[in-house]
């Protein structure tokens, strides 16, 4: 009985067993012959249950994981993909000083930086400085060919058509030269309306500075406050003349943008740095109140000067007012914020 039990359940065992018996010529009773089967039997099934279990357990197991699609490995993937979506999302403080966005956005900054500076110049070589110069040249015609005096309406509207047209002519001479040597694609239809309406905005603010000047120091200021009273004055005045400009020539120029509250932020600080360049200005009258004046050694424009270096130091003080101020902007002002982004 145990030799057919061995045998069925395993040979090798069974082939051990019976040649043991051989070899040591045993003789079992019927009783000790069933005592030994009943031992038998719990280890053999036993084995069986492990040889049942080693061979089913694994198929199982794979049968079940190669099926992705089961509601249970479903839950189990999400599970695992959730868990794969939280770490990466949480470096570690290290990885994140490590990370190479920073420096990116660094250079970007610092490019940004550089390209306001970049536009800075060019405004102040093609507008600035010839808005100065055509408001000293304009003044001296008023003056001394048209008889008008400085306290007077004429002249101060002479004085602006003079800036007006310094803004336009050095604007339209700048952009043809850089079209003609630098670059072929400059659209010079939308240069030209975009000179005039800057230009507009410069009659304003060259037709307020007189006026106002004479204002501010008959009420006896300082210069410190002659200066900023200028400085705001005619930088309202400069974009009023933008925002006018823009609903009027909006309607017949195709490239002037009409007013918007996108473009009115971007007028409002063009027009606080044109402030800065008026009020430069007031340092080219030496005569008033020359102690306190401290741009006098720098931009004053004391009698006796010659009419055309006059002109030029008058430029040269609306474009170092311009940049100065202009450059504060460029440091402080947030990204795509300024005029000039």
């Amino acid at each position: 009985m145990i030799s057919v039990l061995l045998f069925h359940f395993d040979l090798p065992l069974f082939v051990h067993c019976h040649k043991l018996i051989r070899s040591s010529a045993l003789v079992f009773s019927p009783e000790t012959m069933s005592t030994m089967a009943h031992r038998a039997i719990p280890l053999l099934s036993t084995k069986l249950c492990f040889r049942t279990v080693t061979k089913i357990s694994p198929h199982n197991i794979r049968h079940f994981s190669g099926i992705p699609h089961t509601p249970a490995n479903r839950r189990n993937d999400s599970k695992s993909e959730e868990r794969r979506q939280i770490h990466t999302t949480r470096p570690r403080n290290s990885d994140a000083i490590k990370a190479p966005t920073a420096p990116a956005v660094e250079s970007s900054e610092t490019s940004s930086i550089v390209d306001r500076f970049v536009v800075t110049a060019e405004v102040t070589v093609s507008k600035i400085f010839p808005a100065g110069f055509g408001w000293q040249t304009s003044s001296i015609i008023a003056e001394n060919q048209f008889g008008f005096a400085p306290d007077t309406i004429n002249f101060a509207l002479t004085t602006g058509v003079g800036d007006a047209i310094g803004v336009i002519g050095g604007h339209c001479l700048y952009y043809s030269a850089k079209k003609a040597f630098v670059d072929k694609s400059i659209n010079m239809d939308s240069e030209f309306q975009n000179g005039v309406l800057l230009g507009s905005a410069a009659f304003c603010s060259g037709t307020a500075w007189q006026p106002l000047v004479d204002a501010l120091q008959g009420a006896n200021l300082s210069f410190g406050g002659v200066f900023a009273g200028t400085w705001v004055g005619c930088g309202m005045a400069f974009y009023a003349g933008l925002r006018a400009g823009r609903t009027i020539l909006s309607g017949f120029m195709a490239h002037i943008e009409e007013p918007t509250y996108e473009n009115s932020k971007a007028d409002s600080s063009l027009s606080c740095v044109i402030g800065g360049a008026t009020g430069f200005f007031v340092g080219t009258d030496a005569a008033y109140l020359p102690n306190q004046n401290f741009l006098i050694n720098i931009v004053g424009i004391s009698d006796g000067t010659p009419d055309l270096v006059g002109c030029g130091i008058a430029g040269s003080s609306t474009a170092l007012g311009f940049f100065t101020s202009q450059s504060v902007f460029n440091v402080i002002y947030p990204s795509k914020k300024c005029w000039n982004d």
